[in-house]
């Protein structure tokens, strides 16, 4: 993820729990565990991409006494500090409805239940085939008798 161009406060800002509550799940504490997950895979990804630049900076025969303050490396980590938080990226993303959210209960239910409809409708068919293989013999049974008589 780009961190550079996210919109999000860099600020602490009073949220309206009923707003953030509407534009989620419509249960207040099922968006917070929305955003808490979605602010930890923020948080993951700010996270990795920073050690991956720092690394560059990694000298391999470092020891405790030879420390040295690369100007680069402390302009990194300023830029980083200066970045919206992952909760307040999480937010914005939720209010520019870029949150996609499900419930795993839910869709297993909804799985379920269209699993039993298509056995439902798979002994409707079967049943309908009998029915009519059975009427087929019986229209091939009065033909032999008419042709006999």
């Amino acid at each position: 993820m780009n961190f550079k161009n996210v919109k999000a406060e860099r600020t602490t800002e009073t949220r309206n729990t009923h707003e953030i509550e509407s534009l989620g799940t419509g249960n207040l504490f099922e968006t917070i565990v929305v955003l808490s997950k979605r602010s930890n895979q923020l948080s993951q990804d700010l996270k990795k991409e920073l050690a991956e630049k720092m690394e560059e900076f990694v000298i391999p025969n470092d020891t405790l006494e030879e420390v040295f303050e690369n100007r680069e490396q402390i302009e990194i980590s300023k830029f980083y500090e200066r970045l919206a938080k992952p909760h307040s990226i999480a937010i914005k993303e939720l209010e520019d409805d870029q949150i996609y959210f499900r419930h795993e209960e839910k869709a297993e239910e909804l799985d379920l239940v269209i699993e039993a409809k298509a056995e439902i409708k798979a002994t409707d068919d079967k049943s309908d085939n009998k029915s009519d293989d059975k009427s087929d013999d019986k229209v091939a049974e009065k033909k032999t008798e008419d042709k006999a008589s």
